[in-house]
């Protein structure tokens, strides 16, 4: 079986054809991600001793973080609220849902409550268009989410975060 490659190079030496298959940028995205899950984001330091471990320039690195939208290179809130803004959510309100989160966070897009607890960003399509205004809250999709609902998800988020203290 042939081994799949990240970036397979075809080397003509000596009148033979040798092929070359880098596997190394093909660890890094699930590299990437065991870090975002253990803290949350990556740094430039954790891109720079990624890159130092896969044997590549930390540009590389860089890139992809900076590519995918579910990696980061920013802290973020402990819970990571997005709104999916693809066209059927629009058409089912999604706007109104933001403008909900950023009443009761009283935060806008982008940013992270004061108390680190919560980050609202906008997101394309999550696959959830069949029950729009859909979200995503860390990694559970919720869909045909109103705006009267989201004091309600914040305070349950809020509540999980207490019982946890008292344990």
């Amino acid at each position: 079986m042939k081994p799949e490659c990240a970036v397979e190079k075809i080397i003509e030496e000596g009148g033979k054809k040798i092929v070359v298959c880098d596997t190394t940028r093909a660890r890094l995205l699930p590299v990437l991600q065991d870090v975002q899950d253990r803290k949350g984001y990556i740094s430039d330091k954790d891109m720079q001793q990624i890159a130092d471990m896969l044997g590549i320039h930390p540009v590389e690195v860089y890139s992809v973080v900076t590519f995918y939208s579910f990696l980061t290179a920013e802290k973020k809130g402990k819970h990571l609220i997005r709104v999916s803004n693809c066209m059927p959510n629009v058409m089912k309100g999604s706007e109104k849902v933001i403008k909900a989160f950023e009443k009761a966070l009283k935060i806008k897009v982008g940013q992270t409550t004061e108390d680190g607890q919560f980050t609202l960003e906008e997101t394309g399509c999550i696959g959830m268009c069949d029950r729009a205004p859909a979200i995503m809250v860390d990694n559970e999709l919720v869909g045909n989410v109103k705006p009267g609902a989201v004091k309600k998800l914040i305070d349950g988020l809020s509540k999980a975060k207490k019982k946890k203290a008292k344990k």
